[in-house]
């Protein structure tokens, strides 16, 4: 008996605690690119000086993670994403990085 509403899904705690938060910060990256491509590189320009000139750009991609750490409606977007691969794992029996490799392509 499957159900098609996502909010009827029990979730497990560390489904809630871990595996969502888990799927924010790597959504949250994607989503704060800018920030974290500007702190990469000035973290590789600076090497062992980057504590001491990174401090901007470590705090700008700070900030935009937590804003998107602490968005409800970011959260309910996370875990109904979450919800959707558990249930089309529970359907087909594979993994979610083994559904989206990519085909090879002709040269």
């Amino acid at each position: 008996m499957e159900s098609t509403n996502t909010e009827e899904i029990p979730l497990r705690h560390v489904e809630k605690d871990v595996l969502i938060p888990k799927l924010m910060r790597e959504k949250a990256k994607e989503r704060c690119v800018d920030r974290v491509e500007a702190f990469s590189s000035c973290c590789k320009e600076s090497g062992f000086l980057m504590v001491f000139r990174c401090r901007e750009e470590n705090s700008a991609l700070k900030e935009c993670l937590t804003q998107h750490y602490q968005d409800p409606a970011f959260f309910e977007e996370c875990k109904q994403l979450y919800i959707q691969e558990k249930l089309e794992f529970e359907r087909t029996g594979i993994p979610a990085k083994n559904r989206t490799q990519k085909l090879p392509t002709s040269m």
